[in-house]
């Protein structure tokens, strides 16, 4: 719990003194792992898009869905990169974890009678609609603002918790899901030429 309790501290702090419940009103509009919370209607489109190049709710997965995107060699030489910067062991986890908490959140839908669309983007329009997805007023791309407009608020918050629980992953890993998807997303908006996308202080 060491990361999500960082996480208000620093939450309470940067609204401290503004007159009036600082807590409640951070933990309304800033995710667990930072970046605003988006609190409209899901994207579903987009969702069913990525879910599709990632190989299908059942079997779903990250890598693929990248090469799916933007292709293998880019992908490769994504995934050296981050390993490079955080480990091997890490960046495993992380595409695990990613993995484990988009069939989740599928899971979590289906329960609430969510059902996704069918797929209209596929490739760099995918990617780029990811990326944009993610950006904040200030240009700084959050995952969990992506996490957020995949299928809800409230979904990202239970599959957070969900991964937490896990035995194989815990509250390190879903820390490290979101700062190693924040740099790999930041990375990616740079590859395709937004480079004025912001990378997020977890990262």
């Amino acid at each position: 719990m060491r990361f999500r309790a960082i996480q208000s501290i620093l939450a309470c702090a940067a609204f401290a003194g503004l007159g009036f419940a600082a807590t409640a009103w951070a933990a309304a509009t800033v995710n667990r792992y930072g970046g605003p919370v988006y609190g409209e209607a899901p994207a579903l489109t987009v969702t069913a898009s990525l879910v599709a190049a990632g190989g299908g709710a059942a079997h779903f997965s990250l890598a693929k869905a990248l090469t799916s995107m933007i292709g293998p060699e880019l992908t490769g030489k994504e995934v050296a990169k981050l390993q490079a910067q955080y480990g091997k062991k890490a960046v495993t986890e992380w595409l695990n974890s990613f993995d484990f908490a988009v069939k989740d959140g599928l899971r979590v839908a289906i329960s609430k009678g969510i059902a996704l669309p069918p797929p209209t983007l596929s490739g760099k329009k995918l990617a780029e609609t990811l990326v944009q997805a993610g950006i904040a007023g200030d240009h700084t791309f959050w995952i969990g603002l992506v996490f957020d407009k995949a299928l809800s608020h409230d979904i990202h918050i239970q599959v957070m918790d969900d991964v937490d629980r896990n035995s194989a992953y815990g509250n390190a890993v879903d820390y490290r899901l979101h700062q190693i998807s924040n740099q790999a997303f930041y990375d990616l908006a740079h590859a395709l030429g937004h480079d004025d996308v912001r990378l997020a202080s977890v990262h």
